[in-house]
Parts: structure tokens; sequence; C-alpha cells
């Protein structure tokens, strides 16, 4: 009478016995696969460091050895330089000095709860005034309030 799985096991067992490796110094079951021992740095080996870093440099010297033959053989460019005119000078007037606040008005660091009627928000060097009656007000924060405090720009 022929088993039916008499083929399976066997094979099975073939291939079991050549992946595992019987190390007698290894515990059992440690290892499926044996270790693998490589010689790293080999110079004359295709893939090593050593042998990529070597014919990187050959060719890299190949190059540039290429190169400058090629330059060196090559006649010099004819450059032509021309002086743009020069610019005309750029005369900066210095602002006007802010109008001297009116007798009656309020003095620096005053704050007031509004601003008078008339006045006109201004910007100067990127802060924003508001200009009235000859006195700049600039807006501020008194606990959750807006308020306007008399300055200078």
């Amino acid at each position: 009478m022929r088993h039916p799985l008499r083929p399976l096991i066997l094979s099975s067992t073939i291939v079991a016995l050549l992946v595992i490796e019987l190390d007698s110094g290894a515990p059992p079951g440690s290892a499926l696969v044996g270790e693998a021992e490589a010689i790293i740095g080999a110079p004359m080996t295709p893939v090593s460091y050593a042998g990529v870093a070597r014919r990187t440099t050959r060719r890299v010297v190949a190059v540039e050895a290429t190169e400058a033959a090629a330059v060196a053989a090559a006649p010099p460019p004819v450059v032509v330089v021309t002086a743009p005119p020069a610019p005309p000078p750029v005369v900066v007037a210095p602002p006007p000095p802010p109008p001297a606040p009116p007798a009656g008005a309020p003095a620096l660091g005053t704050i007031v709860a509004t601003l008078p009627p008339g006045c006109t928000p201004m910007e100067v060097r990127g802060v924003e005034y508001y200009y009235g009656g000859g006195v700049f007000y600039r807006a501020a924060f008194q606990g959750p309030n807006l308020v306007y405090v008399v300055t200078q720009p």
C-alpha cells in the first residue's frame, strides 16, 4: 500500500536539512541560515569601498584633465568692458521737522480717551499716528480700553 504523504514528507525533510545549519557550538534552533563572512575593504574586489574609491578618483582625474586640456587649447575669449555712465547724484532732503504743538495742546505723554474731532490717520516710518490740531496721537491699550497717547513721531 502506498502512502500519498510520503513524497511530501521526504521533500520537506530534505529542504529543512539544507536550510537549517546544524552547528555543534550553537544552541539548537538559534539560526536558520549560517553566518555570512566577508572581507571588507579588500582593494581589488569589484564592489569594495577601496575599489570604488579608486575607480571614482581615476575617473574624476581623467575628466578634469580632459577639461583642462580643452580650456588650454581654446583661444582666450575677447572681453570688451565699457563703463556705464555715472548715475546722477541723488539728493535726499531730510523730512521737515514736525510742527510745534499749539500753545493750548496737551503735554507729551498725556492719555486721552477719544481723539479730538478732525484727526486723520498718518503713517510715519511705518508707525501709524493720528494727527489733528497740531498734535500727534498714538493708539494704545490701557487694560481692555483703547486710549490715545500724545506723542511725537
